[in-house]
């Protein structure tokens, strides 16, 4: 069963609260756009969001840091509603899913500081869970990492400077 055929906010009170999440990253008016999608559902939540992991062609707009701020999004929107109960967390990175999971080590350096604030957010819940999924059961969360994306991509371009020319020689004069 994929994630599209969930009901979304059709849960009780029990049980875990469930986020899908997941990053895309893409090259918009020649330099990486990096977006995030998440859904929250249990609890009676049915929550869905979308948006730019960092700023456009910024150094860190990657796919690993779309991954990690589109879980970190998600967890942080569970505890501004002040939930803290229990959390299973399913996404198809496997490398996010690995490092939480304490598998894998975390040797990029400017993955650190998202992983560590995201196993602090995890901590502050009940129990937290990280699970991996098949792409195929992550669809929704998926589509709203490319929506952001999509929605991005005319204000990126709008924003690209015209190449640099050369000004004409005073004069009419070839250099």
């Amino acid at each position: 069963m994929d994630d599209r055929t969930l009901p979304r906010g059709i849960a009780s009170a029990s049980g875990p609260v469930t986020v899908h999440f997941d990053g895309a990253c893409q090259t918009i008016g020649g330099g990486p756009v990096a977006a995030y999608g998440f859904t929250v559902d249990g609890a009676g939540f049915a929550h869905e969001d979308h948006g730019l992991a960092v700023p456009p062609h910024h150094e860190r707009a990657t796919n690993n840091v779309a991954e990690y701020v589109a879980a970190t999004r998600a967890l942080e929107w569970l505890r501004a509603q002040g939930y803290v109960g229990e959390v299973v967390v399913l996404g198809d990175s496997q490398l996010v899913i690995e490092q939480m999971q304490g598998t894998y080590r975390v040797r990029a350096e400017h993955l650190r500081d998202y992983h560590e604030w995201l196993a602090t957010l995890a901590r502050g819940f009940a129990k937290t869970e990280f699970r991996w999924i098949r792409r195929e059961e992550n669809v929704r969360a998926d589509a709203l990492s490319k929506t952001a994306i999509r929605e991005a991509g005319p204000a990126v371009r709008r924003s690209q400077r015209p190449p640099r020319t050369e000004p004409d020689a005073p004069d009419g004069a070839r250099p």
